[in-house]
């Protein structure tokens, strides 16, 4: 794509004939192989791509066959993915030498390379397509749909598929205060955290006086675990743009800036690409669409301070400063970036404005719960089987996607709990795993929504640990500029780390539900007033295992190395030396078909015997 000449757009009637000359080029008849380009890079699909391209050229196929690279399909787990279109055939963990029999099986024979579909592991059978297969059975992608199909550095492949038809549609058959109201009437909420009603905050922006106004895409990801954010950048770039567009013509912006950290190196070239193309089409620059509108968009790149995501912050560091909170009010819809009226939200909104633009705010707010809408991509991450992005129904339900989707938890262990909304979220634990996953729902449950982050936890976490351990992350990314946040988390990280560690002593529970309380109601941001969330939540439903920590000084999970000890059960154990094998300080001792025992003397507490044991004979207590 890059260096083509593309087409200017200077009329919705133009953008429509583009998009029936792309369609009409396109050849009903070639083979379109899909993969991903972007998060399976991690296992090297550039190389399944470059063989694809040589296996292609040395069977003389290119006028048969086009390989498209796209964004995220969602399943990294069994990345690299390949799709085969027509037939939607789906192949898992692809690797370069695979590539020839791809070719010769299925693009040339029509048939399938079984050891290379999906494997059902309930049913032990292969899956052939993937719309057939439960992880993606049981989403319901819309905000993610192009990720995984388009090729996100072509505008025309985006184009091709309805892109820019919604701004079309903005510009010149609605108002600006008409395009403010649809988006109030699709109910969306911003999907950054806080879930503030979008169409208020544009409506605040609009209303506010001043004739130099901005928009924000916020980017800027920062929660462990969590990659929504950095997909739909990379994926689906153009559905951002065309968002923002429509947003700076309902608030009167002439500037935008998409802020992204700088760890996202896929993510800031693939938005490069994507503006400079929109304006070589003339959709952004002066006159959009012959509509008098002028709108610019720059990317801003952020350091990776975790403080950046809060609003005030983030704009601070667009402004050049070191990025740290200030009060609110005023608000940054009455007077952000610069002092000037600016609306920031976060870029899977911006993808969701596109989506309420192309098919009307009554379809989008018949989608959900009655004050959650729409739909919300989740990062699935933890102890599940299936990790990977998922996009549900808002009022999905965590047993849905945790087991139905996620398929459950690895190696047969328990599920246990739930951190939902990142470091700053809570913990859920398996009593409530059929509550509906909405804003309120969550709220009500002591968690946030946060930016979609959802880490699965089984019976071998500590819940007290897993506090101490998210406490330690925000108390270093804490900007220090508020006592509670400050102060607070370095009390309870000493308190936690304290209880982990075999000194903790009676009243430290209460300290901490004391010091969570005041945080919540005193911080000078989102940060410090959710950043008890971790050990409130724990508290709240994990109480027990405190007290074993701080009163019996048992850790049952088997983390908390000061209070536990390894054994090995004498029914389980068959004599196989493995653990005696592997053990580097010589702590098991036992003869070969005979069970083997562990000097707690000598243990180190390495965890290596618990973890290659296969009969699951090494214990903890």
């Amino acid at each position: 794509m890059r260096g083509k000449r593309l087409q200017q757009i200077r009329t919705t009637a133009d953008l429509e004939r583009l998009r029936g000359s792309l369609l009409q080029k396109g050849d009903p008849g070639k083979i379109l192989i899909r993969i991903c380009n972007t998060g399976c890079r991690a296992r090297k699909s550039a190389k399944v791509i470059e063989a694809f391209e040589n296996e292609v050229r040395e069977q003389g196929l290119q006028d048969k066959v086009e390989i498209k690279k796209t964004g995220c399909h969602g399943f990294c787990e069994m990345g690299p993915i390949v799709v085969i279109e027509p037939e939607n055939i789906f192949y898992c963990r692809v690797k370069p030498e695979d590539t020839g029999d791809i070719v010769s099986e299925t693009i040339l024979n029509g048939g399938v390379v079984e050891r290379l579909l999906w494997k059902d592991p309930d049913t032990k059978k292969f899956i052939k397509c993937e719309k057939d297969i439960p992880f993606y059975k049981k989403q319901k992608k819309s905000i993610s749909f192009n990720c995984g199909r388009i090729d996100p550095t072509d505008i025309e492949d985006y184009i091709a598929g309805g892109g820019y038809s919604a701004l079309g549609k903005a510009l010149t058959t609605m108002t600006p205060a008409e395009v403010v109201e649809m988006v109030v009437a699709s109910g969306l909420r911003g999907r950054g955290g806080g879930g503030f009603p979008a169409g208020i905050k544009w409506r605040l922006c609009s209303a506010a006086p001043g004739n130099i106004k901005y928009i924000i895409a916020n980017g800027d990801e920062g929660d462990p675990g969590a990659f929504m954010d950095r997909s739909l950048m990379e994926g689906d770039p153009h559905s951002i743009i065309e968002g923002m567009i429509i947003g700076a013509f309902a608030i009167g912006a002439r500037h935008g800036f998409i802020y992204v950290r700088q760890e996202y190196p896929i993510a800031i070239e693939h938005l490069s690409i994507a503006i400079q193309q929109a304006e070589e089409c003339g959709l952004l620059g002066k006159d959009i669409l012959g509509t008098g509108l002028d709108f610019t968009i720059k990317i801003d790149r952020g350091a990776g301070a975790f403080v950046c995501g809060e609003e005030t912050a983030l704009m601070i560091s667009i402004e050049g400063r070191s990025g740290t909170p200030r009060s609110r009010p005023p608000y940054p819809a009455i007077e952000g970036l610069w002092g000037k009226p600016t609306v920031l939200n976060n870029v899977e909104t911006f993808g969701n404005i596109t989506k309420i633009f192309s098919k009307g705010a009554d379809w989008y707010s018949s989608i959900g719960t009655d004050n959650s809408k729409g739909t919300k991509i989740f990062s699935l991450v933890g102890k599940v089987k299936n990790t990977g992005l998922v996009e549900v129904e808002m009022g999905t339900t965590l047993r849905e996607i945790i087991f139905g989707i996620g398929g459950g938890i690895r190696k047969g262990k328990r599920f246990k709990a739930v951190q939902t909304g990142g470091p700053s979220g809570g913990c859920i634990p398996i009593s409530r795993i059929d509550m509906p996953v909405d804003y309120d729902s969550l709220r009500e449950a002591g968690a946030i929504m946060g930016s979609g982050g959802m880490i699965v936890m089984d019976e071998s976490s500590c819940m007290v640990d897993l506090a101490r351990y998210f406490i330690q992350f925000l108390l270093f990314e804490s900007c220090g500029k508020c006592i509670p946040c400050r102060e607070g988390l370095k009390q309870m990280h000493h308190i936690l780390t304290n209880i982990c560690e075999g000194r903790g002593e009676h009243g430290d529970i209460e300290t901490l539900t004391e010091l969570g309380r005041f945080m919540t109601t005193t911080s000078l941001c989102g940060l410090g007033g959710t950043a008890s969330n971790p050990v409130l939540s724990t508290i709240r439903y994990f109480r027990d295992e405190y007290e074993a920590h701080i009163y019996d000084k048992k850790c049952r999970a088997g983390v908390c190395k000061n209070l536990f000890e390894y054994y090995i059960d004498e029914e389980l154990c068959n004599g196989c030396t493995l653990c005696k094998v592997k053990c580097p300080e010589g702590a098991i001792t036992g003869r070969k078909k005979k069970p083997h025992m562990i000097d707690p003397q000598k243990c180190i507490k390495c965890g290596i015997c618990y973890s290659l044991c296969k009969l699951e004979a090494v214990r903890v207590r």
